[in-house]
This record gives C-alpha cells, structure tokens and sequence, in this order.
C-alpha cells in the first residue's frame, strides 16, 4: 500500500534520514521506534508530504507522490495525501471551533460533503472514540487525552487509507495516555492501516505487526515484535532513558 525507497533528509545539512527504505502493507499496524534524534518523526512528516524529501521515492498505491526526489504536480501530490491521515503530538484542534465544527469542517471543504451528512458522521467517529457528549464542546474545556481523542475522530473523518500517529500520546499523563491507546487498540482490532510512532514499548509490542526500530536516521531492525524486542540494538535501547536531544 505505501512504499518508501531511499528516503533522505537533511535540516540545515545535518542529515537525519540516511537512505530509509520500508513499506506498508494493507491492514498493518507497524509501530516505529527509537531514541530521540533517530529521524522516526521526520520520517513520518515526509511520507504525509509535512517535509520535502532530499531524495527518493514515496507510492501510496502504486501512485507517486514523489519519484527519486522530483514531486508530482501539485494536483497528484493532494490526491496521493488524501490517502493519509495524520494525528500530532499536540492535537492542533482548532481552539475557535467546537469539536463538531474540527470534525466536519476539512469534510465540507476539501470532500465537498453537505453538512448533514458530514455531521452524521461526525457524530458516529465521536461516538467511536467515546465523546458523543462533547460535540458542542470548545477544545480548551476538553482533557489532553479528550482532545487527542478528537484529533483522531478528525483524521477518520476524512477516510484515509493509511492512518499514522506521530508520538500520539507524548503529551499526556499516564491515565490519559491509556484513553488514547485504547482507542488506536481498537482501530487495529479493525484492520486499519497505520503507522505509529510511539515510545510506548508494551504498547508496539502488544498492538503492532510489525516494529521499525531507528537510529540515528537508518533503520536498524525491523520484524515481528518479538524479534525486533530481543534484538540487542533495541534491548539497549529500551534499557536507557531517552534523554537525548534532537531531531525525532
């Protein structure tokens, strides 16, 4: 479904992804981890076109979004992003809409979908993620974990075949942040299509198929979770606190 061939990046001409090649299936749930600085959100951001490539090749579907560095027209580039999904850190509600508004409003102007049935659906995502009652609610009233819980009603909102999180619950105290996972628990339990980077180790371990663990801008291992868990590179890893500083 999504396929990603010799993706280099670089900030400032400091290199953070150093030729990632990797690939998506239909149905998949592949949780992507590492240290802090290791490229794992860049990596992200680049293949839901957040970041410019340097260089490579990134096919959702057999279709291009970009083909060894060179972009498609910018009318192929939107149609290939609607195909993705994304859930910030931080939420990124807009603070002046309520949540019916967050979730209909990207409906209405970029699908073209009447405002009925936008809020029909709207209505059953919030119900999906468990906030029926906070329709009406303004972000700034909801919890961190409520307001991440919107956000993701917000990116399935739009239907996209791949649905990725980028460190979906970093924000979040632990009682909130199992609301959150929850949640992503039961979208995997639907065959969605995700990628989820995360620093949640028993949450990858439990939920995902497949695990990339990175650093330092190339991936190290990947595998089944019980493989990739037992690899040294990662028990290292998980061994440490993250305190590094950097790029993710």
């Amino acid at each position: 479904m999504l396929k990603a061939e010799n993706i280099i990046k670089s900030f400032d001409g400091l290199p953070v992804l150093r030729g990632i090649s990797m690939e998506i299936n239909q149905g998949e749930v592949v949780a992507i981890i590492g240290r802090s600085g290791s490229g794992k959100s860049t990596l992200l951001r680049c293949l839901n076109n957040l970041e410019k490539v340097d260089n490579g090749t990134i096919e959702i579907d057999g279709q291009a979004l970009v083909k060894n560095g060179v972009y498609a027209p910018a009318k192929e580039q939107r149609a290939v992003c609607l195909k993705m999904g994304y859930v910030f850190q931080n939420f990124n509600l807009f603070p002046h809409m309520n949540v019916l508004k967050n979730l209909t409003e990207a409906q209405r102007c970029v699908l073209g979908r009447e405002k009925e049935k936008a809020e029909k659906y709207a209505k059953e995502l919030l119900k999906k993620v468990g906030l029926e009652d906070k329709a009406l609610a303004y972000p700034g009233q909801l919890s961190g974990g409520q307001q991440q819980r919107v956000a993701i009603a917000r990116a399935l909102a739009m239907d996209p075949e791949i649905l990725c999180f980028d460190e979906p619950t970093s924000a979040l105290d632990p009682q909130l942040t199992q609301e959150v996972l929850s949640v992503i628990r039961a979208l995997s339990r639907e065959k969605r299509t995700m990628a989820v980077v995360t620093h949640e180790m028993a949450f990858a371990r439990e939920v995902a198929d497949r695990v990339v663990f990175m650093q330092e801008g190339v991936i190290v291992a990947e595998g089944a979770p019980d493989n990739v868990f037992n690899d040294p590179r990662v028990k290292v890893f998980i061994g440490k606190n993250d305190n590094d500083d950097g790029i993710d």
